[in-house]
């Protein structure tokens, strides 16, 4: 104790908090406590000095400070094929130019590589946390705990051989092993990752479903991402994709569904009533054509709508701001209604909503008391946001990442002034580099021949 006050690790004092919780709230001159990595209080500046001594202070005048952004849904190793197929259809992208370099590439070194680059990007971006779905999830995890990063790690299936497992008993025994492996750690932990509904049989279904309520981990599934997925689906059970797991018992709070470009009115209540949440990818979904997801129906029927990037493959970059920007603007223009998704609710989906799919919103998505200490301070000084009349439409429709100055994750300092704390950012570029020559050698053009 000093003349009264207490002491604590951390005070970030901002022009703006803005907590997300309560929805759609602005703070001035308002500063964050922290001690131990977790949230003490949040109360105006003058009244924070009076009542702790910290041991670090940190001034953002010009900032807003705002929760960590969460990234619903991505698959962060595939950073390292940024760019590979551009201009595809989803099947021709997938079967002849992304699953082929997979094949050839796929192991402990790859996944370890994009994950570090994905970390980087990332938090030069605002994200703490990453729902991640990708093969290694052990190598994965390790990763993200080696570089303090939060993150849900996907426990994959699907129903062919890969690298990671050869048969499904095998998937569901690593999937067991990886689980255990995380079980209690700090900031990682798991969800089941079945690719999709096309990929994963009925049996497997069956199995995570158990599995998944036995480890009360949430199920993490591609479902409703094109018009020919649910046609397919049709000829093949006579059923659509997001019957067929209603069906087998998966339609429920555990379910993240990814996607979700092709629903009916009655899909959307039954998401509603049973608690689904949805990570929506637009950006993914405009450049592979996938089809719109009904953004605005589904926040109208109370479905929990929460945001992620996909894989850098086919987006092609891990920036949540555009993000929000284009889920809002894209759900003004499929709903016909520009009052739709406003901004406030696009930064709720990108924090809030995104840990509530995760079951963790207990933890973080908005900066309350007792919550993890995971924030990213924006500056809103810059020429290209002034002048600045609301905060939040600022941070949606005006601010590019590059405006992130400062991020914390459990109250530790990732990004300091623009800096990448405790990354070498030289090593990462130069196994990036050396990735690239490999890769483009397996996906070169066949030579033209007179």
């Amino acid at each position: 104790m000093n003349s009264g006050r207490t002491d604590i690790d951390l005070l970030i004092e901002a022009r703006w908090v803005i907590p997300v919780e309560p929805h759609g709230v602005v703070l001035d001159h308002h500063a964050v406590a922290v001690d131990k990595g977790a949230i003490v209080a949040l109360l105006p500046i003058a009244e924070a000095r009076a009542t702790y001594t910290p041991r670090e202070r940190v001034e953002l005048g010009e900032h807003a400070l705002i929760p960590g952004l969460i990234n619903c849904h991505t698959h962060n190793p595939m950073t390292l094929l940024r760019g590979l197929a551009d201009d595809l259809p989803l099947m021709v992208w997938l079967q002849q130019h992304i699953w082929p370099a997979e094949a050839k590439v796929i192991g402990p070194e790859f996944v370890r590589d994009g994950v570090e680059l994905a970390v980087a990007e990332m938090l030069r971006g605002g994200t703490t946390c990453a729902n991640e779905n990708y093969f290694f999830p052990d190598v994965i995890g390790a990763t993200y705990r080696r570089l303090g990063f939060r993150a849900v790690v996907g426990l994959p299936v699907i129903e062919f051989p890969t690298a990671w497992a050869k048969s499904q008993d095998e998937y569901f025994e690593r999937a067991a092993e990886v689980h255990d492996s995380f079980r209690g750690d700090a900031l990682v932990s798991t969800a089941f990752a079945p690719h999709a509904p096309y990929t994963v049989s009925d049996q497997s279904f069956e199995r995570i479903r158990v599995l998944a309520d036995q480890l009360d981990i949430p199920v993490h599934l591609h479902t409703h991402e094109t018009e020919h997925e649910v046609e397919e689906e049709k000829k093949k059970s006579g059923l659509r994709p997001f019957q067929r797991l209603q069906k087998l018992g998966l339609v429920n709070d555990r379910l993240i569904a990814v996607h979700m470009t092709q629903m009916t009115d009655g899909e959307i209540a039954a998401c509603a009533e049973a608690g689904v949440s949805v990570a929506h990818c637009p950006e993914s979904n405009l450049k592979l054509a996938s089809g719109f997801c009904p953004a605005e129906k589904l926040r109208k029927a109370g479905v929990n709508v929460a945001i992620g990037t996909d894989g850098c493959a086919s987006n092609n970059d891990l920036d949540m701001f555009g993000e929000m920007r284009t889920a809002a603007m894209l759900a003004k223009a499929v709903a016909n209604d520009a009052a739709a998704f406003d901004a406030a609710y696009a930064l709720r989906a990108a924090t809030f909503n995104g840990a509530r799919a995760m079951g963790l919103d207990a933890k973080i998505g908005s900066i309350e008391p007792g919550k993890q200490a995971d924030f990213a301070a924006v500056r809103l000084s810059d020429l290209e946001t002034q002048p600045l009349f609301h905060v939040a439409s600022q941070l949606v429709y005006a601010t590019g990442r590059h405006q992130v100055t400062d991020v914390w994750i459990a109250g530790a300092r990732k990004l300091a002034s623009r800096v990448l704390v405790d990354m070498d950012t030289d090593g990462i570029l130069a196994r990036t580099h050396a990735w690239r020559e490999r890769i483009a050698a397996i996906d070169a053009p066949e030579p033209v021949t007179a």
